[in-house]
């Protein structure tokens, strides 16, 4: 069924209900004139067709409100969808500048761990060398004594043998 004629179905329905339901006021009692009859005054009463047509410009209006209504709400949900989508690309734009300072970070600390451990591997190889010159020296210096004794004890040896054999 259309809105309107469900509107004119409603309409007459509610002017029937109205029409039964009204209890005209009691007019003015007057009294009368040179006769002496009571006379009734007429009560103030609006035409059915006005009535309606307040009830369907009512209507009409509420129709009207709704769609109001309904365009609003759906204008709401664009604006809210358009806020989270910025909020969605701000949240991005924030993670991949976050990703970025990570990556060069990371970057910089690789890249400072291999000049610590290339100068830790210089420094451990100079090391190394003045510790095997050192290693030498001290084994020269053995081998220089152990000779030098050596020498002592052959020309002592010869000395006593030579007492001997004399």
């Amino acid at each position: 069924m259309e809105p309107k004629s469900k509107a004119k179905k409603n309409n007459s329905a509610v002017s029937e209900e109205i029409e039964e339901s009204v209890i005209l006021p009691e007019g003015e009692v007057k009294e009368g004139g040179e006769d002496g009859q009571i006379e009734m005054a007429e009560p103030d009463i609006q035409p059915l067709a006005e009535v309606l047509g307040q009830a369907e410009r009512a209507y009409a209006a509420y129709m009207e409100a709704e769609r109001q209504v309904s365009r609003i709400y759906k204008e709401n949900e664009k604006q809210v969808t358009s806020a989270y989508r910025r909020a969605e690309q701000q949240a991005n734009h924030a993670f991949e500048q976050a990703l970025a300072q990570i990556v060069k970070a990371r970057e910089e600390a690789q890249l400072q761990a291999r000049e610590a451990y290339l100068k830790a591997r210089e420094q451990a190889e100079r090391e190394a060398e003045q510790a095997i010159e050192q290693a030498m020296k001290v084994r020269d210096g053995a081998i220089t004594k152990a000779w030098n004794i050596r020498e002592e004890t052959v020309e002592q040896a010869w000395a006593i043998y030579s007492k001997i054999v004399r």
